[in-house]
């Protein structure tokens, strides 16, 4: 089975659904990388871990790094570059050429011959502009192919006691809730890549804590899943789904 990843960031596909794609992986699954900014508008780590000038470059080292820990077939860029954060810590999207984005994803994913995408939620997860775009766009593309799309999943899909509220997608049901406890280290190595936002990562969880967290500790070892296309209540015939039924980690589907 040969899976497309496409995130807005580098982090995200570690965050949001490390752990899940590191199993794929593990499974036999071509788990391929696609990313649409090399983060140059993110953190630079504290301490910071170079310029910002030199950040995108850095960024895309950590997100190589990433990629191979979790076991990852290829990792390709569209090229955007990633806005700074504005006022108020407004957030903004890298691209305002939807069809554009749509057709760079078209190529990838034609060169790939992929059977399934796994991209953010409809909500953006926080509601962050470039995730919404990605959603976007990879919506634009299975509507265009129609029938002949690929099984289309978003991540941290919403369920009853969420660990991450503040994170899920909320109009996004979790068709699949995944253990995994088997590639959380594989998971808290592909995190400690990402040097530059690591002090992100635990920021708000040792605010909530009242201590200084690690990033072993943030790691989530529940990750879900909803799936977009083709919309059905039947998920037996699943593919994706067969291979984490096989693995015995899928906690509810």
């Amino acid at each position: 089975m040969r899976i497309l990843a496409f995130f807005a960031h580098p982090d995200d596909e570690t965050i949001l659904i490390g752990g899940t794609l590191a199993l794929l992986s593990r499974l036999g699954a071509d788990v391929h990388y696609l990313c649409a900014t090399r983060g140059e508008g993110g953190e630079l780590g504290d301490p910071p871990v170079g310029l910002r000038d030199e950040i995108g470059r850095l960024r895309e080292q950590e997100l190589t790094c990433a990629v191979k820990a979790l076991g990852g077939k290829s990792l390709e860029f569209l090229g955007y570059v990633d806005p700074l954060v504005g006022p108020n810590d407004e957030l903004y999207a890298f691209a305002t050429d939807l069809p554009e984005v749509v057709a760079k994803l078209a190529a990838v994913a034609h060169d790939l011959q992929i059977d399934a995408l796994i991209t953010h939620g409809s909500n953006g997860e926080y509601g962050h502009p470039a995730h919404r775009l990605v959603y976007q766009a990879a919506a634009d593309w299975v509507r265009l192919l129609g029938p002949d799309a690929p099984l289309w999943y978003t991540v941290m899909a919403a369920y009853p006691d969420h660990p991450r509220p503040r994170s899920v997608n909320p109009d996004d049901p979790a068709d699949f809730i995944i253990d995994v406890t088997p590639t959380l280290e594989q998971k808290t190595q592909a995190a400690f890549c990402h040097a530059s936002q690591n002090a992100l990562f635990v920021r708000r969880r040792s605010e909530e804590a009242g201590r200084r967290m690690t990033v072993p500790e943030v790691m989530l070892s529940e990750e879900s899943l909803h799936r977009v296309w083709p919309p059905s209540d039947d998920l037996l015939m699943d593919p994706l789904a067969e291979l984490l039924v096989r693995s015995g980690q899928l906690l509810s589907r």
